[in-house]
């Protein structure tokens, strides 16, 4: 099961290698794209370093360092973070699995002030993660029948050729009435993606700044969630990655939240 990477190794989660522009001489259909992108292999498991920058309207940053670990087991792919600076959300932790069936994600936060691990319900997926511009549904496993996929067109970006997807969910209550993603042609890495609201409207817009290869693998190093109505953004900038270490499964524990790095 090889989902995209929200931190880095989520955010890919947000956007869905194959290496055939053609199926048996055919044109892909837009599902067909996305579901190349989704599988795109980014190893066995990664550690890394994660950088978040919450810039508001003003200019204003606040910088948080992130140490994060992800691991896929096959049927499901476990990814857990650690907050290490600033004071204020130092040793919270978050960690979520995604499943390759129709059962939903599990995701839990520890708060250490409380100290106590909280589940996150449904009803809190559309909630914003410690008060960047990704939801908790972000940091999720979105699966491929969950939209209607549409190849809208072709077009090239930052000199890179892409097709550019519309995603409808089929959820009439989902947050999200659609999404639209520029997926790059000759690797399968999306390279932008618009989020619409409940009224239709542009909500915010993931862009791409850099991907680089790693041990093989094509990793997103930086990116940017901007919230085209707030005026804010997060920037995610991710280094000192390390792919296929043997992570052990016992690290994606809630007792492991707990304790911290």
């Amino acid at each position: 099961m090889k989902k995209l990477q929200i931190t880095l190794v989520f955010i890919a989660l947000l956007f869905a290698i194959g290496f055939s522009p053609k199926v048996l001489g055919q044109s892909l259909t837009g599902k067909q794209i996305v579901e190349k992108a989704y599988n795109r292999s980014t190893g066995d498991d990664q550690t890394s370093n994660l950088t978040m920058t919450l810039i508001n309207k003003n200019g204003d940053q606040r910088i948080r360092k992130i140490k994060q670990f992800t691991k896929d087991m096959g049927e499901v792919e476990k990814s857990i973070m650690f907050f290490l600076t600033p004071a204020d959300v130092k040793n919270t932790s978050f960690m979520s699995w995604a499943y390759d069936s129709d059962q939903n994600d599990d995701q839990w936060i520890y708060l250490p002030a409380l100290k106590k691990t909280k589940r996150i319900s449904s009803d809190s997926k559309s909630d914003y993660f410690m008060g960047s511009d990704f939801t908790y549904d972000d940091l999720g496993d979105r699966k491929l029948d969950d939209d209607s996929h549409k190849l809208l067109r072709e077009e090239t970006i930052d000199g890179k050729a892409c097709y550019v997807v519309e995603s409808i969910s089929k959820d009439e209550e989902y947050m999200y009435t659609k999404t639209i993603t520029w997926i790059i042609k000759d690797n399968f890495i999306g390279l932008k993606k618009e989020f619409y609201d409940e009224d239709e409207e542009l909500l915010k817009i993931l862009s791409i700044k850099k991907y680089e290869e790693i041990s093989g693998f094509l990793i997103i190093t930086n990116s940017e969630m901007k919230n085209v109505q707030k005026n804010h953004k997060t920037s995610m900038v991710l280094n000192n990655a390390q792919i296929n270490t043997n992570i052990s499964v016992a690290k994606f524990t809630e007792r492991i939240m707990m304790r911290g790095l």
